[in-house]
């Protein structure tokens, strides 16, 4: 289940023959991913375990399994607010019930990411997924 956000990624990279292209589009998809407001990069939205610092804020939308969830985030790394991107496009709009069904790992699979990205930005990443899963299953 990926949204038609994240399907036009996967397709993108398709297109993108070599690792160093696509690492330079998901920088430029975190150019041009919205700033979090500085009032929200506060300790209650910081990603623990990542490598950089990184905020997500949650924006849930009714309450329930029908509740619409997205976020904002940012982070000091670009690559990594690139990253973000990546994971808005997979669950913003999402319901919270059908964020909790996202294979995140066979997902960002098909963007090649595992192979590429150092262990420390992997486990942000698992950090981030966690964070998002465990926001939307309280909501």
């Amino acid at each position: 289940m990926a949204t038609p956000a994240f399907e036009e990624i996967v397709e993108t990279f398709e297109f993108l023959d070599d690792w160093e292209d696509r690492y330079r589009h998901v920088i430029e998809l975190g150019k041009a991913f919205p700033d979090l407001d500085a009032a929200f990069q506060v300790p209650a939205f910081k990603v623990d375990g990542c490598a950089s610092q990184v905020w997500l804020r949650p924006m849930v939308e009714g309450k329930g399994p029908s509740a619409r969830f997205d976020f904002e985030g940012t982070s000091d790394a670009m690559i990594v607010r690139g990253l973000i991107a990546v994971l808005h496009a997979l669950y913003a709009g999402l319901t919270a019930a059908e964020v909790g069904q996202v294979d995140a790992p066979a997902e960002l699979a098909r963007l090649g990411l595992n192979e590429h990205l150092s262990s420390q930005r992997s486990n942000g990443v698992r950090a981030m997924v966690e964070r998002i899963r465990k926001t939307a299953a309280t909501a």
